[in-house]
């Protein structure tokens, strides 16, 4: 449908597009083989140095508490399988989980898909072994001798700390366990002291307030949705949008996408009724090139295209001569049919009803009133065959022809003179067909132009009427267009309503008995005896298989409809004909899925392109606005502004926390996040209220270079939770 903002003096033919992504199927192997094992920081370290453990839901990162930045990154996923040819276990993680198909296809997550919940503990085990012999550590004694700092979501579960508690104690032998929760270590290591923490990260967004160092967690608040959520949201997005995509999607691929092109529009609505419009498209619109095997086409000669197309134009010809002598043999049967049906009609006039009964149901017919019918069903037939087939046809000037043989009983003729009286009786049923169907077109060209005479006189005394007229007959063919457009798309779907209808009637003719209710005691198959019955051909065609009586050129009487309206109606221009509103460059539905450049459905090139333009903002719109997922919560802003304006509206300390807004994780990196949310927050706090918002130097790091400051500091010694006191007061047991 054409975009109602759109200019035609704007809708001018962009060049190509300046870039083309390509995505890859599954996260990239690292490619440099075996990681070292890093002894220096063992050797470097003391009972007193801490192992950091950042176990994220999209990463987990390790390192020492003397180390700036993390020394391990990797995935949180593992595979084992045992290798039959060579009789081996195999086991990876993280990245080099994707060498290989076979591993690829057994990796497993820790976490419960969608969530930051451990639901894998054996995977849970498999990245720490990993970790802690990447990080050189050999437990020749049988345990871990460091203790650990691991960071946790927020209200983790009391379940999976007491797990992991049991794991780290029992398994690994440790020391020492602290457990801290991810974003307040990044606001810990951001020198934040008051202020509200928007963590928005892989699986969730938290706010929590913090008040000289300590949160307030009671008035914290969870918005179920983070970056994997917004994955797979633009996935659902791209399969409803290219349905018939023959390429395969995941959500890895559309996290590329979301990481890369999506980003916080400052005014949503306003830019989303924009977005699609022609000006400047090209810069908006996202090129995805997934891989394709283009088809191999046998390019041929210039010589040989040429006597292709000749044979090509004499099959035309010959073809077209045959149908024409075809339509021509038709008509005259139907001609002496109808003279047959009329004289039948003249002699019924004057006959009794008991012998006009016998005489009509000799020929099929029932009362007189069918045989009216059938008279008339053949009168409009041929006048319309004449008018297509015969019309046009300039006939040449005949020279008199007599027949008199006919005049001569067949008494007076020996068999040669009446195989010749047969032969002009024939010449001369030919003759009265044609000369038939010359009087009918002067009749037809006589109704055509009294038809011209009167419409024309009516425009003359109501144009206003008669345009409203031709703009209502325009619009009931657009619709008939439009119809049967649906019907032969509907008859290519197995499923449609059509579709089924049209397979019963191609069974039921192909059925030895078929449904059809005939008469107690008459098996005689009468099928075709009634014109009507052959109007089951035109129901189950699916082409331009029409009857030729039935089959009506829309297009073309929609275009002189059309010029009728050029002609003399001012408002109606040539971008308002159906031609140019279907033009590719107006398609609102066509900007949609590909852009502002061409699509050819027969490129298998173009057939594997994605386009990613209104989807770029409105994914990472959802945590602004959750009902545009389907999720019933309040948005970011909403629960913000409870938080600050109501929750803690008695607070001595509600100033403080509104200069520093503290936007932290992953799902805050998309470009204009923190101006978005600071202009919101200014809109719904009360005039004049100053506001701060700022973002982590590191929104993804900061979580564990905040729990390595703490751990190297001497206030976390309190912290720490020692094995004897695991056993003494119970896994539930933290500081």
């Amino acid at each position: 449908m054409p975009h109602p903002t759109m200019d035609n003096q704007e809708n001018s033919l962009k060049p190509p597009p300046k870039r083309i992504w390509f995505l890859d199927d599954y996260p990239p192997f690292a490619g440099d083989g075996h990681r070292p094992v890093g002894v220096s920081g063992y050797h470097r370290s003391s009972s007193e140095n801490a192992i950091v453990i950042d176990n994220g839901t999209s990463a987990v990162r390790a390192g020492w508490s003397f180390d700036k930045d993390p020394r391990l990154s990797l995935d949180p996923v593992m595979a084992r399988y045992k290798d039959r040819k060579l009789n081996r276990m195999f086991q990876f993680v993280g990245a080099d989980v994707y060498a290989d198909g076979t591993a690829r296809g057994q990796a497993k997550n820790i976490y419960e898909p969608g969530t930051n919940i451990v639901n894998n503990w054996d995977v849970q085990e498999g990245v720490l072994d990993y970790i802690f012999i990447k990080l050189g550590i050999s437990g020749r004694n049988g345990a871990i001798d460091r203790p650990i700092v691991m960071t946790e979501p927020m209200a983790n579960l009391a379940y999976s700390r007491r797990v992991m508690s049991e794991i780290l104690f029992e398994l690994y032998g440790v020391p020492s366990v602290a457990y801290g929760i991810d974003s307040l270590f990044s606001y810990n290591y951001n020198n934040g002291r008051t202020g509200l923490v928007v963590s928005s990260s892989y699986t969730s967004t938290h706010l929590v307030p913090v008040i000289e160092s300590k949160p307030v967690l009671s008035k914290a608040s969870r918005l179920n949705w983070g970056r994997s959520q917004s994955a797979e949201h633009l996935l659902a997005l791209m399969k409803a949008k290219y349905p018939t995509f023959p390429g395969k999607l995941n959500e890895y691929q559309m996290e590329q996408l979301v990481r890369e092109h999506c980003y916080v529009s400052q005014n949503y609505e306003q830019e989303m009724s924009k977005y699609l419009d022609w000006t400047g498209l090209e810069d908006r619109d996202v090129v995805i090139q997934r891989p394709f095997t283009e088809a191999v086409v046998v390019e041929k000669s210039e010589e040989e295209l040429a006597k292709v197309a000749e044979r090509k134009r004499q099959n035309g010809l010959r073809l077209q001569a045959q149908s024409a002598k075809m339509r021509l043999d038709k008509l005259i049967r139907k001609e002496q049919d109808l003279e047959y049906y009329r004289d039948l009609q003249q002699r019924v006039a004057v006959m009794t009803k008991k012998d006009a009964k016998a005489v009509l149901e000799a020929d099929d017919f029932d009362t007189e009133a069918q045989l009216e019918r059938k008279i008339k069903d053949y009168e409009a037939s041929i006048r319309k065959a004449r008018h297509k087939d015969v019309g046009d046809i300039e006939e040449e000037a005949e020279v008199p022809v007599t027949y008199p043989l006919l005049d001569i009983p067949d008494a007076q003729l020996d068999e040669e003179g009446l195989k010749q009286k047969r032969q002009q009786r024939l010449l001369k049923a030919n003759h009265d067909a044609r000369a038939r169907a010359k009087a009918e077109k002067e009749r037809e060209k006589a109704r055509v132009a009294e038809m011209e005479r009167l419409d024309n006189e009516k425009r003359e005394n109501d144009l206003e009427g008669w345009l409203q007229e031709r703009r209502i007959a325009r619009q009931a063919a657009i619709q008939r267009i439009k119809d049967r457009d649906r019907l032969k798309a509907d008859l290519g779907n197995r499923k449609s309503l059509a579709s089924q209808i049209r397979m019963k009637n191609i069974a039921n003719l192909a059925s030895d008995n078929p449904t059809k209710k005939r008469r107690r005691g008459n098996d005689d198959d009468t099928f075709g005896a009634d014109d009507a019955d052959w109007g089951i051909y035109r129901s189950i065609a699916t082409g331009d298989g029409s009857d030729d009586d039935e089959d009506e050129d829309l297009d073309a009487g929609l275009k002189a409809i059309e010029a009728q309206l050029l002609a003399h109606d001012p408002n109606f221009t040539e971008h308002s004909t159906r031609d140019a509103q279907q033009d590719w460059t107006k398609s609102l539905l066509h900007a949609f899925q590909h852009g502002p450049w061409p699509f050819d459905k027969e490129s298998v090139r173009d057939a594997h392109q994605l386009h990613l333009n209104v989807e770029r903002i409105r994914v990472p719109e959802v945590v602004f606005q959750p009902s545009l997922a389907g999720l019933d919560q309040a948005g970011l802003v909403e629960i913000a502004s409870g938080i600050l304006t109501q929750r803690l509206a008695h607070s001595p300390h509600q100033p403080h926390v509104l200069r520093d807004i503290f936007l932290t994780g992953g799902n805050t990196l998309f470009r204009g996040f923190e101006e978005r949310l600071r202009d919101e927050l200014v809109a719904v706090l009360p005039a004049g209220t100053p506001l701060g918002v700022r973002r982590a130097q590191n929104p993804v790091a900061d979580a564990w270079r905040g729990a390595a400051r703490w751990a190297a500091g001497e206030g976390a010694k309190r912290a720490f939770v020692s094995r004897a006191e695991w056993l003494e007061k119970g896994g539930d047991y933290i500081k």
